[in-house]
């Protein structure tokens, strides 16, 4: 009270006020200075930090644990030394980092794949000046890990591993290898497949000229694990050219289109590995190898070497349909892009067939396939005759080793015909909107010459005819009376076995055409050039 009463009478109720809000002021302006001074020595209680580390480290080993147990897809990545565990969520907790680095790691964490599995994050100290230091934080980030082995052994007509990490190929024992540590090998599962890399499992007797490959994984740490002799720094393809190659059908259905799909979108850059290797069928299709690998072919049957790679395929991807890529949910490429490849590695100029007009002089090109052997026309020269009446300009061919130059010729054409067989597959060659004929031999061809040349036709572009002899034009006709079962019920021999009806209907069977009756056949496919 003396106070008040001493204050009252020195100062008028006007400087009282001045006074106060002086005062006011310079306690604001004290608080600010403190907290400025003193907030980056502020930190955590030491045990309240120790408890959080240690809770979040048993938490980490917790999950190791079972991580391990259940062989998950998803691994958790450790390092070799984990200071602390760093979240997103933890970070607005922690005092100690300032707010520009937690922003900085919360981009790099957004910006970096989900590949990268260890970062790191600069954390101040703290203490004294003289204890101040920077620690390395090493971020433990979860990943989906990639199986080191994937095997598809269900699809129908083909199977095939892709192998990922350390790839060894030992063509001495036909095997594939992927190294892995103690810690990467799957329990899960089987580890080791036997596998065929000829395309068309579902033939026992091409499959038995295929040689078995074994792909499995093993540890680095086992002293029989192959050691590389050879390192490539790019993916390799290992397939069969046994089987059934030799026949030109086969050669393209099941390894040509096969190769072009596995290895197409390497854009050259894989090595091939080739096994059953067979020296007549590489010469006649090294222009394909060539226009598919930057690299020279390994014949791995008799490598003595240990070759290895990042990355192999084992075996070839193929369409389940013959001559076909036409499922683009499942293939980066089509039949148009495969076509247009066979352009470039054959130099085929002619990319549409011709558009017939009225009146005009230049006349369509008609190849006609006269096959040798089997069911051969016997009047070819009667063909060609009646073809010319018709306006066509005719060349008579037979396909051979020499690729290039029959693939040349066939592009040349508009219309090609030829008796149901291997030689069709040149269709491959046609340019765009030409017309195919296939000549049906006696022995209910139809679903066989669907199959292999009808449906294929269409997804080349190509615009399809049937031509279906009748009894009288085959020569089957001088071995057996127009009652038997051959003529009357040849499904019947068909049920008797695959060898039973190739026999008889392919080959014991020629055809000789019915001039007359087979003109409609050419008249619609002039027609078809009009279009």
């Amino acid at each position: 009270m003396m106070y008040d009463s001493i204050l009252a009478r020195s100062f008028s109720r006007h400087e009282q006020k001045k006074l106060g809000y002086g005062a006011f002021l310079c306690f604001l302006f004290l608080a600010l200075c403190f907290c400025t001074v003193l907030k980056p020595s502020l930190n955590p209680l030491p045990a309240l930090n120790l408890q959080r580390s240690l809770g979040v480290r048993n938490k980490i080993l917790a999950l190791m644990e079972s991580n391990n147990e259940s062989n998950s897809s998803e691994n958790v990545v450790t390092t070799k030394v984990i200071d602390r565990i760093i979240k997103n969520e933890e970070f607005k907790n922690v005092s100690l980092i300032h707010e520009d680095e937690v922003e900085d790691s919360k981009q790099e964490q957004k910006d970096e794949s989900i590949a990268e599995s260890v970062t790191t994050s600069p954390i101040s100290s703290s203490g004294d000046d003289d204890d101040h230091e920077t620690k390395i934080v090493e971020v433990v980030a979860k990943r989906t890990s990639v199986e080191p082995i994937i095997c598809n052994v269900k699809q129908p007509r083909t199977e095939y591993c892709e192998v990922n990490g350390d790839a060894r190929v030992d063509g001495k024992s036909s095997s594939v290898i992927v190294a892995s540590s103690q810690l990467e090998m799957s329990s899960e599962g089987n580890s080791s497949w036997t596998i065929r890399t000829y395309a068309r499992k579902e033939d026992a007797t091409a499959m038995s000229h295929a040689r078995k490959w074994f792909v499995k994984q093993e540890s680095t740490d086992d002293p029989e694990t192959p050691q590389c002799s050879r390192n490539h720094n790019v993916t390799a393809i290992l397939f069969s050219s046994g089987g059934y190659t030799g026949n030109h059908f086969h050669d393209f259905t099941d390894v040509v289109i096969p190769l072009f799909i596995t290895s197409r979108k390497y854009k050259g850059e894989v090595q091939f590995l080739v096994t059953d290797t067979r020296p007549f069928w590489i010469e006649k299709f090294k222009a394909v190898l060539k226009g598919l690998s930057n690299y020279q072919f390994i014949d791995i049957d008799n490598e003595q070497e240990v070759h290895c790679f990042p990355s192999i395929t084992v075996g070839l991807i193929r369409h389940e349909k013959e001559l076909s890529i036409n499922d683009p949910s499942k293939y980066s490429h089509t039949m148009k892009d495969f076509r247009e490849f066979l352009r470039e590695t054959y130099s085929l100029k002619k990319f549409n067939a011709i558009r017939v007009k009225d009146g005009q002089r230049k006349k369509p090109r008609l190849l006609i396939i006269p096959r040798k052997r089997t069911r051969s026309f016997t009047n070819t020269g009667e063909i060609m005759r009646m073809a010319k009446r018709l306006g066509y300009k005719v060349s008579v061919a037979e396909g051979s080793s020499d690729v290039a130059k029959f693939a040349q010729l066939v592009n040349a054409c508009d219309v090609l015909m030829g008796v149901h067989g291997a030689g069709l597959t040149n269709i491959l060659f046609l340019p765009e909107n030409a017309v195919v004929i296939q000549i049906l031999p006696v022995g209910g061809f139809e679903w066989l010459a669907q199959t292999d040349f009808g449906e294929p036709s269409q997804d080349m572009n190509l615009k399809y005819l049937e031509y279906k002899i009748s009894n009288e034009e085959s020569t089957l006709i001088q071995q057996y009376p127009l009652d038997h079962a051959v003529f009357t019920d040849p499904y019947s021999i068909g049920k008797q076995g695959w060898e039973t009806f190739k026999s008889i209907f392919l080959d014991k069977q020629n055809v000789k055409l019915n001039v007359d009756r087979f003109k409609p056949t050419l008249l619609k496919a002039l027609e078809l050039l009009h279009q």
